[in-house]
C-alpha cells in the first residue's frame, strides 16, 4: 500500500530572517543559507495488512517522514506510491479549529479527512462514545488538555473507514485506559486487514504492536534499516547506550555516587569498598500478597514469579536470558 524510493527531504535553514529576503533578492546567484537534509535516500515498501514501527533518534527524520507520506510536506527527491485512504493523527491539535467546538471540529477533521456530512452524521454518536470527553464537546478546543485533544482526534481516524492509519507519538498524553482502548482498536484494525505506520519512542509498544519496524538515522547517516520489530529494537537500543557521551554519563554518575559513599574506615589505605552488581544482573523481587489493591476485586492476582527454563523461580535474572514469567 506503501511504496517510498529514494525518498530525501532537505530544509534550508537562515541564520538571520533577512537572509530569506536575500535569498530572494539573490535569484540563486548566491546561497544565504545552509542544507539540513532530515531525510536522504530512504526506500521501502510496506504491504496490505502490515503494521510497522518507525524508530529513531529525535532529530531522525520521523515525522518529516510521516508528513511526506500524508502529503503535507512535499520531498527534495525520491518518489512516492501511496494506494488507499489514509488517516493520520500526526500532532496534537492537527486538523483542529482551536476557536471550534469539539462538536464542529469533528466534522471539519472528518471532512478533511474525505468522509461527508451525511457520512458523519452516521457515524457521530460512535465518535462521541469513543472520545467520552462527557459535556467538554460543546466546549472549545483550545480549553482541552492534551490527553482529551488526543482523544477526539482518534475517535475520529477511527471511524472514517481508512485502508491506512498513520500515528506519530500521539497516544503517549492519554490516561493508561485510553492506551488500552486504542490499542485493542488497532489491533482489531490490523485484523481486519489494514495497513498501520506507528511511531513511537516506547520499544514495548512497537514490539508489541508491529511486527516490522524501520529505524532512521539522524541526517541520513546511513540508509534506512528495515527488519523484524524485535531485532530493530534491539538495534536501537544498542547503538543509544553505546553512544561515548551516554557512557561518559554514566561514569560521571557511578563517580558522583563513589564520592558520597564513606570510606570504609577498617582499611589500611581507606579504599572505597564498594560491593557492585555484575552488569545487566537484575534481582527479583518476593511477590507480596500484602500490596496495596483497588478496585472490585473482581479479579486478584495471586502470584507472579520469573522461572527459568526448566521451571526454577528465579531471585535474579540477567540480560539476555531466557526466562518464563
Amino acid at each position: 500500500v506503501i511504496k517510498v524510493e529514494n525518498f530525501s527531504k532537505c530544509y534550508h535553514i537562515y541564520n538571520h530572517p533577512r537572509d530569506r529576503l536575500l535569498q530572494i533578492l539573490a535569484r540563486g546567484r548566491r546561497r544565504f543559507y545552509r542544507e539540513f537534509w532530515a531525510l536522504k535516500g530512504v526506500s521501502f515498501e510496506i504491504k496490505r495488512g502490515q503494521t510497522v514501527g518507525v524508530i529513531g533518534r529525535n532529530g531522525s527524520g520521523k515525522s518529516t517522514l510521516l508528513q511526506l507520506i500524508c502529503g503535507t510536506l512535499q520531498q527534495t527527491s525520491g518518489t512516492i506510491e501511496v494506494n488507499g485512504r489514509i488517516a493520520a493523527l500526526l500532532e496534537l491539535g492537527a486538523g483542529f479549529n482551536p476557536e471550534f467546538t469539539g462538536r464542529e471540529n469533528i466534522y471539519l477533521n472528518a471532512s478533511i479527512l474525505g468522509l461527508t456530512q451525511a457520512e458523519v452524521d452516521l457515524k457521530y454518536d460512535d465518535m462521541i462514545a469513543f472520545a467520552d470527553i462527557g459535556d467538554f464537546i460543546d466546549q472549545p478546543v483550545k480549553t482541552y488538555s492534551s490527553g482529551m485533544s488526543v482523544r477526539l482526534a482518534f475517535a475520529v481516524i477511527a471511524h472514517v473507514n481508512a485502508d491506512i492509519l498513520v500515528i506519530d507519538e500521539a497516544l503517549g498524553v492519554g490516561d493508561v485506559f485510553f492506551q488500552q482502548k486504542c490499542m485493542r482498536f488497532l489491533r482489531d484494525f490490523k485484523d481486519k486487514g489494514g495497513s498501520i505506520l506507528f511511531v513511537s519512542h516506547d520499544m514495548g509498544s512497537v514490539i508489541s504492536l508491529c511486527e516490522t519496524a524501520i529505524l532512521l538515522v539522524p541526517q541520513g547517516e546511513r540508509p534506512v534499516v528495515m527488519g523484524s520489530a524485535e531485532a530493530i529494537c534491539k538495534l536501537y537500543l544498542q547503538q543509544v547506550y553505546d553512544e561515548p557521551e551516554r557512557r561518559i554519563a554514566v561514569e560521571n554518575a557511578r563517580k558522583d555516587l563513589e564520592s558520597r559513599i564513606p570510606l570504609a574506615d577498617d582499611l589500611p589505605e581507606k579504599r572505597l569498598h564498594v560491593d557492585v552488581p555484575a552488569e545487566n544482573v537484575y534481582a527479583v523481587s518476593a511477590f507480596r500478597r500484602d500490596a496495596d489493591t483497588f478496585g472490585e476485586k473482581g479479579a486478584e492476582i495471586v502470584d507472579a514469579s520469573f522461572l527459568s527454563e526448566n521451571g526454577e523461580r528465579l531471585s535474579s535474572i540477567q540480560g539476555g536470558e531466557k526466562v518464563c514469567f
